[in-house]
């Protein structure tokens, strides 16, 4: 029972759209409508400002570290912890509070590892945001993060465990980013703006 609570409660946490909610207490609009018509840090900070999507990043980040961290204080095994990053991860890619849909699950993720690895994670964290100051492209930095999770899992002599999770989750990002994926190689996707300026999907 405390195992399906602790699923439950992972789920329903990744669930809640702090994009979403930014949109309709700060513009008063509904985010899904606006730029990218996702409801992450990066359309937050296309169609609401610096502020909002700060705040939206660090919800999204916090859900993701939240579960791990409450399992494994409750003394959980492991493989119940990896399954309660993953849960929260789907949780707020497929939201039960909008029709199962949701964002990219990038920072909820990054949540998650953080929880997991924090020295693999500042590593990809440190790369990523350095891609994406030089490119504009946060989609590029997200993607690069996502192929270099399990090969430093691997690298840092993660257990068995953490490294086949790292691969599921680095899947599901790429498996998100597909549209952008391809956006990227025929030179068509658009560079990060801040605050109302139209752009599509990162």
């Amino acid at each position: 029972m405390e195992v399906a609570m602790i699923f439950l409660t992972a789920y329903i946490l990744g669930g809640i759209p702090f994009g979403y909610l930014a949109g309709r207490v700060v513009g008063g609009i509904d985010i899904r409508e606006h730029g990218s018509r996702n409801t992450g840090t990066t359309n937050a900070l296309r169609t609401l400002g610096v502020g909002p999507a700060i705040a939206v990043l660090v919800l999204d980040l916090g859900k993701g570290l939240a579960p791990v961290l409450i399992a494994r204080w409750l003394g959980m095994d492991s493989l119940y912890v990896m399954l309660a990053g993953v849960t929260v991860v789907a949780g707020h890619n497929w939201s039960i509070f909008l029709r199962f849909r949701g964002g990219r699950g990038v920072a909820t993720t990054v949540g998650v590892v953080l929880g997991l690895a924090p020295q693999v994670m500042l590593i990809i964290m440190l790369i990523g945001i350095s891609i994406t100051i030089i490119t504009r492209y946060v989609s590029l930095g997200a993607v690069i993060g996502a192929i270099l999770l399990p090969i430093l899992m691997i690298g840092f002599e993660m257990p068995m465990p953490y490294t086949a999770f790292a691969i599921l989750l680095s899947a599901i990002l790429l498996w998100r980013h597909r549209p952008n994926i391809g956006r990227l190689l025929s030179g068509t996707e658009n560079k990060v703006t801040i605050a109302g300026r139209d752009s599509r999907p990162d």
